[in-house]
């Protein structure tokens, strides 16, 4: 996932150099919403890991 928003985060530096307003602004639009996604599911993942390492039993 984090790898898809870098991808579209540089599809949207070139087209901007390239002076393509309207794909930079699109690519750079999902660029952001990928690295939001990627962010909140890691955030669901860490949250979940200390609960289930909290409820596990200790090792003997």
């Amino acid at each position: 996932m984090l790898g898809w928003a870098i991808s579209f985060l540089i599809i949207a530096i070139i087209a901007g150099v390239l002076g393509l307003s309207g794909v930079a602004l699109i690519a750079a639009d999902i660029a952001q919403l990928l690295f939001i996604v990627f962010i909140a599911l890691f955030i669901v993942s860490a949250v979940v890991h200390v609960i289930r390492a909290a409820a596990a039993p200790p090792k003997q």
